[in-house]
């Protein structure tokens, strides 16, 4: 069967493999990443215990983009999720635009995390850290080669890892702040509310916002992968909800057990494992080796993150191939459904950025990194525009059926006021001017390709599309 030329509405491997729980653990796994486990100290030291507010304004904003995004979803899948909704709501440059600014986050994601799990295991067993790098990239080469099923049959148990651990921080945590634990007494609020709850004022909680407004960033890959699922209109809708409330409680009840039981004074950005609020808490529980633990946990929390942004950033590859936005290459897929030209273009792409940062060219890396840190903003601002446009078309379609964006168009707009709301906070602060600056100046790059690209395009007859399995 012959790939269709509709922009957007294909998919590498469309109805196989994937089940709903293997879109709701990659949600998991992309969101719930290092930063959950090093940064929480970051946004609690700026605002306090006032954080709590920060995550549940953050955690709003999340919930009404992703059900706009959801809508789209169901009623369209495509593994080009919102760089096709773009398309459709704003023609060429749309989805352009925003698939490969997406394409390039990942990107920049993967060589962070990269270098990162590579440094604690070159630690582990006295090696260079470009080892187990190399080793890492060639493993998720071949986990992502396979039938998109297996892809989502580790990726499930990766995460659950992470959930696991969590789950049993919690639960390790409360019975430390009601004293539970044998040697403990209850600890009251001495720590959560000793210093105010507030104790550096509004500029604090405006800080603290800005240090976890992206913290939920990663679960939109679930709207990616369910156009590989058996059923997309329901996946999306159970694992957009699914995830939406566990990295709450996740994050949420992380941060409550931190602030009661670590002095707000110790609490701060950890670049260790030995450093991470998560290992001080253990530690007062008597936990044995839990730097160990921890470090365990956060070179799993890492690749996890890793293999499942390599499987997003592949399948955004293969739709911009589709629609003749990337070399015609990427559309080629093997009799599994995988596109492996794709998945090769992000893994060098990704062991690049890795030894970009080992060589760290002055000034080079700083705006790489900082531009990856804004294209959120960019890809929020851009799914609520893409809904606004596109709601009223679904609507007289009769294409909505299993998710609905509530209030249109009110909510809608609520969220895009809040989001230039941030915007303007993130003018106000130096770092993440930068990031703004940073995601302007790849932007300016990417707009003048688009415009090239479709001047070529409309003067060059279109190419014979591919079949799904990538033969002519």
């Amino acid at each position: 069967m012959n790939a269709t030329t509709t922009a957007g509405t294909v998919s590498p491997a469309e109805g196989k493999g994937l089940k709903t729980r293997h879109l709701t653990m990659m949600g998991l796994g992309s969101a719930i990443g290092a930063g959950l486990f090093l940064g929480t100290g970051v946004g609690i030291s700026a605002a306090g215990p006032a954080i709590l507010i920060a995550y549940v304004i953050a955690g709003a904003l999340v919930v009404l983009v992703m059900q706009m995004l959801g809508e789209m979803a169901a009623a369209r899948p495509s593994s080009g999720s919102f760089a096709t909704y773009a398309r459709q709501a704003f023609g060429h440059w749309g989805g352009f635009y925003l698939g490969w600014l997406y394409w390039f986050m990942l990107i920049g994601v993967m060589g962070s995390e990269m270098t990162g799990a590579a440094a604690i295991m070159g630690a582990w067993f006295d090696v260079e850290p470009w080892i187990p790098a190399l080793i890492a990239v060639v493993f998720f080469a071949v986990v992502n080669f396979a039938a998109v099923r297996g892809f989502g049959e580790f990726e499930y148990w990766f995460a659950i890892i992470k959930v696991a651990v969590i789950c049993v921080f919690l639960v390790i945590g409360v019975a430390l702040i009601f004293g539970w634990l044998p040697g403990h007494s209850f600890v009251g609020t001495e720590n959560f509310l000793g210093d105010g709850f507030m104790p550096n004022g509004l500029p604090g909680l405006a800080a603290g916002l800005l240090a976890v407004a992206f913290a939920f960033g990663g679960i939109e890959i679930v709207t990616i992968a369910a156009a590989e699922s058996t059923e997309p209109g329901n996946s999306i809708k159970r694992a957009v909800r699914a995830v939406i409330w566990r990295i709450g409680v996740f994050y949420v009840g992380s941060v409550l057990v931190i602030s009661f039981l670590l002095p707000y004074e110790q609490i701060g950005d950890a670049d260790t494992a030995a450093e991470s609020p998560f290992t001080m808490v253990l530690g007062l529980a008597d936990i044995p080796g839990a730097v160990v633990i921890m470090e365990a946990v956060i070179v799993v929390a890492l690749l996890s993150a890793l293999n499942a942004q390599i499987y997003a950033s592949s399948r955004v590859c293969y739709n911009l191939a589709v629609d003749r936005d990337a070399p015609g290459v990427f559309r080629r897929t093997n009799d599994a459904g995988v596109p492996i030209p794709a998945v090769v273009l992000s893994m060098v792409f990704a062991f690049g950025s890795v030894a970009l940062q080992w060589w760290n060219p002055t000034g080079l890396l700083d705006f790489l990194l900082s531009a990856v840190g804004g294209c959120l903003v960019v890809v929020w601002v851009m799914i609520v525009l893409s809904y606004l446009k596109l709601h009223p078309e679904l609507e007289r379609n009769g294409e909505i059926a299993q998710v609905r964006m509530w209030g249109y168009p009110w909510l809608a707009w609520t969220t895009l006021i809040a989001l230039a709301a941030l915007i303007l906070l993130m003018l106000f602060d130096a770092d993440a001017r930068f990031q703004l600056v940073s995601v302007a100046g790849v932007s300016v790059v990417l707009l003048v390709a688009s415009a090239i690209t479709h001047y070529a395009q409309r003067n060059s007859p279109a190419p014979v599309s591919p079949s799904r399995r990538g033969r002519q």
